[in-house]
């Protein structure tokens, strides 16, 4: 066999088994789930933080090290990812849990005695960033009937229900913001039940059907 021939062979071989030369990585996939779960971890962190006027899709972005288009691509616009966000965090549904004459007293101990959430405490801190923000207290308000106020209020029932499910919130997020503000309301363990004795009374008191107040007012 000639010396072109076995040039020919060699080339040919080439062709037909895998050379390492020409040989390269596919790319490896990106997992969308875990990218986008990420993303909106970052983000709660950030509207958490920082009021939602001084967030950015880029901060968010470096925050889990990808680029902003991604961000959008995922999320759509600033205004889709913080309703997303505000999606993520507690509705407030587990008040509306358990027996309906025991609301005062359970709710009073979770707010005073139970270890704070993490979920819980992330939404209340991002509404409260958001005080600043036209755009995000709207999409707050909104969301906010849509996902707790509505369902709420459809669930205390009975007359002026609406301003009792309001009051009923106020107070247990007025509770909450002081619990955090004073790292525990600075008070003894007694001083702290004769508190929620208190704070429970108050709250059955709105949530049970009461017309004769309403008329008195």
């Amino acid at each position: 066999m000639s010396t072109g021939d076995d040039k020919a062979i060699l080339i040919l071989g080439l062709f037909r088994r895998p050379n390492p030369l020409f040989c390269h990585v596919a790319p490896r996939p990106r997992n969308a789930e875990a990218t986008r779960a990420a993303i909106l971890s970052a983000a709660q962190e950030r509207f958490s933080r920082e009021s939602y006027d001084d967030v950015g899709m880029r901060d968010i972005a470096g925050d889990v090290g990808v680029d902003a288009a991604l961000v959008s691509r995922y999320f759509g616009s600033k205004e889709d990812l913080f309703t997303s966000v505000l999606d993520s965090c507690s509705n407030g549904s587990e008040l509306m849990d358990g027996e309906r004459s025991e609301f005062g007293r359970r709710v009073a101990h979770a707010v005073i005695f139970e270890p704070k959430k993490e979920g819980k405490l992330k939404g209340l801190l991002i509404m409260l960033r958001s005080v600043g923000s036209t755009k995000a207290m709207e999409l707050v308000q909104r969301t906010g009937s849509e996902r707790f106020f509505d369902p709420f209020t459809e669930w205390v029932g009975g007359e002026d229900a609406p301003v009792r499910a309001r009051l009923a919130a106020a107070t247990i997020m007025g509770m909450a913001v002081s619990r955090e503000i004073t790292a525990g309301f600075g008070l003894s363990h007694e001083e702290c039940e004769r508190m929620e004795a208190r704070m429970a009374v108050i709250l059955q008191g709105i949530i049970d059907d009461g017309p004769a107040l309403s008329r008195a007012a």
